[in-house]
């Protein structure tokens, strides 16, 4: 995926987010059965990334687990996040939401944000 990512970038199919005062280019985060697609919220991009995954499923022979996907995006309104979701084929979220237990999107100066992982590390270091 991340060789796929970066020849969409390369040719201009796909724009990257920006990063800091040196403008960074991050576009893609992969853990161990977990993909990011980090971008513009654009129909550009969402087909690029559409094409990806569609490559991917043809080269890998692995099949994506579309109900266990979604899409989010930060600036644009909730309709625009819904129509690029259904074009994906994936469900929708809006921000705050969980990514491995932790809060994305929430205020970190908020306490309530930390609560449940709190809580969590409190269970785990209970004998």
């Amino acid at each position: 995926l991340s060789g796929l990512m970066r020849e969409a970038v390369k040719k201009g199919f796909f724009t990257s987010y920006k990063v800091g005062h040196q403008q960074i280019q991050v576009n893609i985060f992969q853990f161990a059965d977990d993909t990011l697609f980090i971008g513009e919220a654009t129909n550009s991009n969402i087909f690029t990334i559409k094409c990806i995954l569609r490559c991917f499923e043809l080269v890998s022979g692995l099949k994506v687990n579309f109900n266990k996907s979604s899409f989010g995006a930060v600036g644009i309104q909730q309709v625009e996040v819904e129509r690029f979701a259904y074009t994906l084929n994936c469900h929708s979220t809006t921000l705050p939401f969980l990514y491995l237990g932790i809060p994305i999107g929430a205020n970190p100066r908020k306490t309530e944000m930390w609560k449940p992982i709190i809580l969590k590390f409190s269970k785990k270091l209970a004998i």
